[in-house]
């Protein structure tokens, strides 16, 4: 060892990871080290578009992100995999420095159902304390909110919405679905104004909400970003310690308990590199087996997601100096056979893009809430620098593909609406090629371009509809293909994408049960002294975004975690 121990050595700074570091180092007694592969945001100096309501991150490259992770959305009507860049967070807070700030939690039924598939003391029930406890909700009370937590989380009520937040319900309530308050405590279909986590109209992540400034004044509690986990190292079934990169070094630390709190693809892939995991597999890349668990790194899930834009009439734009663009959310069913309700979903904002061209678009996200598909994650190398292989296998489940391909019609059939826009041919999938891509990176450049082509989109209906085509579309009209039903199912698997919700990987469940990776008190089964606290743990997805289920789930795991000392 290089001199350095700890009794908790917590491995990624995310949405989870500042949890475990501000709930284990409030026992004075522990002493913790907390370990970030990318750049701290001490709440003196969080860059200003980490702070922003308007996702300004996503527009900066690789800055925040994993450089150069890619999954596997699926495979496209040929058969052959559609793969992209698949983004997430290496910053401190994680996802929650980077998302859209979404904090729904799900429905009851998410959490019975953990409990159902083997994750005793994590139904419904058990963590609507953890719930409360996380969040402080400016806008409700009662026995399903908590007021005193450390993410403040709010709506934008229907009174206060801009007319873009008017006319989507509009042409929403088309469905008959009721307008709701409270997607947090009213658990059955309809309109809702999202919920946040943001105050002040100013992000609030992990990293903001628990390592404030008096959490980081503790001296029981140590910070490390820029600083890369390359191995977790294991001596029989306990780990001692972990390997450091670190400032051009590399530091072994001692460790009386290892906690990973590294995602769905990072916690897994420090496993399988410490030689837990599928022994088979691991024994193929020359890996000695120390615990063979066959579950680590399968059932990988993400929300089936596909985007769509349409041009904006002027009285609908938002001006740039309101930053937040989401003003509504539906929760509905599709009535599939088969599936369960609450199965949908989509949310509208009104800004496609921080530039002159993104002002002048509406943008609309549809997925999939309770998806069958499921996908693995493998080791490529044991090489700590080599990203893992993700495979989402996204809609190979054939009532994933249905239910999208009915869904893409029943979204355009919606907001082809005269509250909105009813020129058909303004309504088209947004492309996230690299052309696109490129084009939504913040700089100079792009400020420029945008502000000719931004302009170019306020021609008659007629000729804007040839741009469309001709330069975001690649002269393919998006009308014909909702009329087709080959193209349209086509479409659908080379375009589906993930949500960026990734779990799974390492799901909690019953030790007697041969893929089950962590028991329920996050422990790795068959270790002494491993644990792991992050989305990997989840059995399956919530009907909702994932960063307030995370953090629900770190929340709990620092009470475990704590209960053991």
């Amino acid at each position: 060892m290089d001199g350095l121990d700890f009794d908790d050595v917590i491995v990624g700074g995310g949405s989870a990871g500042c949890v475990l570091a501000n709930r284990l180092s409030a026992d004075g007694s522990r002493r913790v080290l907390l370990i970030e592969a990318g750049m701290d945001t001490p709440p003196e100096a969080t860059p200003p578009e980490i702070l922003d309501s308007y996702p300004m991150t996503l527009f900066f490259g690789d800055k925040y992100i994993w450089p150069g992770l890619s999954a596997a959305a699926g495979r496209n009507a040929e058969g052959k995999p559609v793969v992209r860049a698949y983004e997430q967070g290496r910053v401190m807070g994680g996802g929650s420095s980077i998302n859209v700030q979404s904090a729904n939690r799900g429905l009851p039924r998410d959490y019975d159902e953990w409990r159902d598939l083997g994750a005793r003391g994590w139904g419904w029930a058990d963590v609507l304390p953890y719930f409360l406890k996380l969040e402080t909700d400016l806008d409700f009370d009662g026995p399903l909110h908590g007021k005193h937590g450390p993410i403040p989380i709010r709506r934008i009520a229907r009174e206060a919405m801009p007319p873009f937040g008017h006319a989507v319900g509009e042409a929403l309530s088309a469905t008959g679905l009721p307008f709701r308050r409270d997607q947090n405590g009213e658990f059955e279909d309809g309109i809702f104004p999202p919920a946040f986590s943001n105050r002040n109209d100013r992000r609030v992540s992990t990293a903001a909400g628990y390592l404030d400034a008096a959490t980081r004044a503790r001296p029981n509690l140590t910070i490390w970003a820029d600083s890369e986990v390359e191995q977790l190292q294991v001596d029989g079934r306990r780990a001692t310690g972990v390997v450091v990169a670190r400032g051009g070094h590399k530091l072994t630390i001692g460790a009386g308990r290892v906690i990973l709190t590294a995602g769905a693809v990072q916690s897994p892939a420090i496993l399988m590199r410490a030689g837990i995991g599928p022994g088979a597999a691991l024994q193929a890349l020359g890996i000695p087996v120390a615990i063979d668990l066959p579950g680590v790194g399968s059932n990988l899930r993400d929300h089936p997601a596909l985007t769509f834009c349409q041009y904006l009439p002027r009285r609908l734009r938002l001006p740039l100096a309101r930053r937040r663009p989401n003003f509504a959310a539906m929760r509905f069913s599709s009535e599939h056979p088969g599936c369960d309700a609450s199965d949908m979903y989509i949310t509208a904002s009104a800004r496609g893009g921080w530039h002159a061209l993104g002002t002048r678009l509406g943008l609309y996200f549809l997925w999939c809430n309770r998806p069958y598909s499921s996908g693995s994650l493998t080791l490529a190398s044991r090489d700590p620098k080599t990203h893992p292989v993700v495979d989402l296998n996204l809609i190979s489940d054939r009532r994933d593909l249905e239910r999208m391909v009915a869904a893409v019609r029943v979204l355009a059939k919606l907001f082809v609406h005269p509250a909105l826009n009813p020129e058909a041919d303004d309504f088209f999938p947004a492309s996230f090629s690299p052309r696109i891509k490129r084009l939504s990176r913040y700089g100079t450049v792009n400020r420029i371009v945008a502000s000719i082509l931004g302009p170019m989109l306020d021609i008659p209906a007629g000729l804007r509809a040839l741009l469309i085509r001709l330069v975001l579309l690649n002269g393919t009209a998006f009308q014909a293909t909702l009329e087709d039903d080959r193209a349209l199912e086509a479409f659908v698997r080379q375009s589906v994408f993930g949500v960026w919700h990734p779990v799974g990987t390492c799901r909690l469940g019953d030790p007697a049960d041969r893929m089950a990776v962590v028991d329920s008190g996050g422990r790795v089964i068959g270790s002494e002294n491993i644990f792991v606290a992050d989305a990997s743990i989840m059995p399956r997805l919530p009907t909702a975004n994932t960063n307030i289920p995370v953090i629900m789930a770190a929340e709990k795991i620092s009470d475990a975690l704590l209960s053991r000392n």
